[in-house]
């Protein structure tokens, strides 16, 4: 099955180097390449890709805009939004998340990086490289303002699924975890569906977030296992 992906990047050799890497990839095809925000929402309704790589910075419709518009306008199947980011601003990558982005990326990840990034999206995944996890965390977590929540929020979950959440906190994939855990892919998803099940949450991202104010992960330890 062939994975069609929008590439969206103000930034003419950005946007033609990652739409070559796309055509050169087996079982990838890059169905269009957008400018700015309002030819996004375009080709992504002309198109309907199954990920739009995003850029967040550009002149005229944002791409927080641009991924509102996609996920308002185009259904059945709704595309995945995989953000490519600088993160020089961090209060874009918030409002990305908002806008229903479903992962994050650096525009400095190597090619097999961000074709695994990709494929793990497509697949359901959400997805952010570690580096833009602790920033993400470090910077939102003192400029939100919220009811603080204590270590006993975590005490319905099992200690795999403890195991499972610290992970994810730190950014790593579930074939990451997988790995680090000796575990399938499988039984991570399941540990993971139940924990969010458990704790009320309706994203992996909410899930990062929380692992941060429960204090099961401390902004600034770097990557578990690291």
């Amino acid at each position: 099955m062939t994975t069609r992906v929008l590439v969206v990047d103000d930034q003419v050799l950005i946007r033609a180097g990652v739409a070559a890497l796309l055509r050169a990839a087996p079982g990838m095809e890059a169905v269009g390449e957008a400018s700015d925000g309002d030819e996004a929402v375009q080709l992504a309704e002309r198109h309907r890709p199954d990920v739009v790589l995003m850029d967040i910075r550009m002149p005229g419709t944002s791409g927080i805009t641009a991924t509102e518009r996609i996920l308002e306008s185009v259904t059945d199947p709704c595309p995945r939004v995989l953000v490519l980011t600088t993160f020089d601003l961090d209060e874009y990558v918030y409002a990305a998340l908002r806008a229903g982005a479903c992962g994050f990326l650096l525009k400095d990840t190597g090619p097999q990086r961000l074709l695994a990034a990709i494929a793990a999206v497509c697949e359901g995944d959400t997805l952010f490289s570690p580096s833009v996890t602790r920033r993400l965390i470090e910077a939102y977590a003192p400029r939100t303002e919220r009811e603080t929540r204590t270590p006993e929020t975590l005490e319905a979950l099992t200690g795999r699924e403890v195991d499972v959440l610290r992970l994810v906190a730190g950014g790593l994939s579930n074939p990451e975890i997988a790995e680090a855990l000796v575990i399938s892919e499988s039984t991570v998803k399941t540990h993971l569906n139940r924990t969010m099940a458990k704790l009320g949450l309706g994203s992996r991202a909410q899930a990062v977030v929380l692992a941060y104010e429960s204090g099961l992960v401390v902004p600034g330890e770097g990557r578990p296992g690291a």
